[in-house]
């Protein structure tokens, strides 16, 4: 059944014989199969499967693209991500190419598999912790994601990543954003970790749950704030980072069935509602912050939330899962059958 599903002939989406890549589902699914690939190259080198019976290369062949490079973790050696090029055939009209990337890095998540779970666990801790920006694994990969910016130009690159991939993928999107570069991003159930609000069904009690969540965390990053200013020798306009990273719109896709990454659908709603009852400047302060972030920077240990992002293209998958693995799988973001409902939230 796993070989299966690693098969492209028997999983993939074979549908797409023609990409348009100013379609929305098109480019899904291509930077979908491109995640998937990185999981099949890091399976492919744990099982020994090489030419001709490795199961990763028809996951970009088929689209036109090019390994280029794989990203090896340094502590495990295992396969956590890779960079393709796009190859088109010559094309028949130049209006499909418009949209199309020249570049793909793209990261894989978890893989519970002996030869790299323990590495893998390990990363999805940091993320809790929020200190994936300290690890070894994101240094590889956003010196990637710099050299190759740097060779080609933010315009020509995409970014994709699914889970802990994902996260990999937008700590990579935000790092290049804070310095003026942004990057397209697809980022396929990526971690929110918080309390499961999400999964309440009564609206209202839902909706008073948030409010007071948001009043709590922006007094505290306001008494915060004021507390750090007042230690300022030299008090100087600093830019607000949320405001910088605002220009950056990834797009980030999620299940309302998995737990891990449901909570982005709470968290831009509700800053919607607030503005919408005239409180958005509460809200505004609270969606730069989370208690957990405000405690360890009250303990002198500086934690930026690595899943609190500005602006986004949140792209909520409606159609039933049967469960957590189906919720949270990659397979679901290629499906032709998908019902998906998208809405653009821009931070002002």
């Amino acid at each position: 059944m796993e070989s299966e599903r690693e098969d492209f002939n028997l999983s993939g989406p074979l549908h797409l014989t023609f990409v348009d890549w100013s379609n929305a589902h098109h480019r899904r699914s291509v930077a979908a199969s491109l995640v998937q690939a990185v999981y099949i190259l890091e399976r492919d080198r744990q099982l020994k499967r090489q030419h001709p019976i490795a199961l990763a290369p028809p996951w970009w062949e088929f689209f036109h693209f090019k390994l280029l490079r794989k990203l090896v973790d340094d502590a495990d050696h295992c396969i956590f991500g890779a960079i393709y090029e796009y190859r088109p055939p010559t094309p028949h009209g130049h209006q499909s190419l418009d949209a199309s990337p020249r570049y793909v890095i793209a990261f894989r998540g978890t893989l519970t598999k002996p030869d790299s779970f323990a590495r893998d666990i390990e990363l999805d801790l940091h993320i809790i912790r929020n200190g994936l920006h300290e690890t070894s694994r994101f240094e590889i990969a956003i010196q990637a994601v710099r050299n190759m910016v740097a060779a080609v130009g933010d315009s020509n690159v995409w970014l994709a990543g699914h889970s802990l991939g994902a996260a990999m993928a937008m700590l990579a999107g935000k790092t290049m954003a804070k310095n003026g570069t942004f990057i397209p991003a697809f980022l396929f159930n990526s971690p929110f970790f918080s309390a499961p609000i999400e999964r309440i069904k009564d609206k209202r009690v839902k909706h008073g749950i948030r409010i007071a969540g948001s009043v709590i965390t922006a007094g505290l990053a306001f008494a915060s704030k004021r507390n750090y200013s007042s230690q300022q020798a030299c008090s100087r306009s600093v830019a607000d980072p949320f405001v910088a990273l605002s220009s950056w719109v990834p797009c980030v896709f999620v299940n309302p069935g998995d737990p891990i990454c449901s909570e982005y659908v709470g968290y831009f709603e509700h800053r919607k509602k607030m503005d919408e009852i005239g409180i958005g400047a509460i809200e505004k302060l609270a969606t730069q912050n989370t208690l957990g972030g405000l405690l360890m920077s009250a303990m002198g240990r500086d934690s930026e939330p690595l899943h609190l992002i500005p602006s986004a293209v949140l792209a909520v998958n409606l159609s039933p899962a049967q469960d957590f693995k189906e919720a949270h799988g990659i397979h679901q973001w290629w499906r032709p059958d998908l019902q998906l409902q998208s809405n653009i939230y821009k931070y002002k």
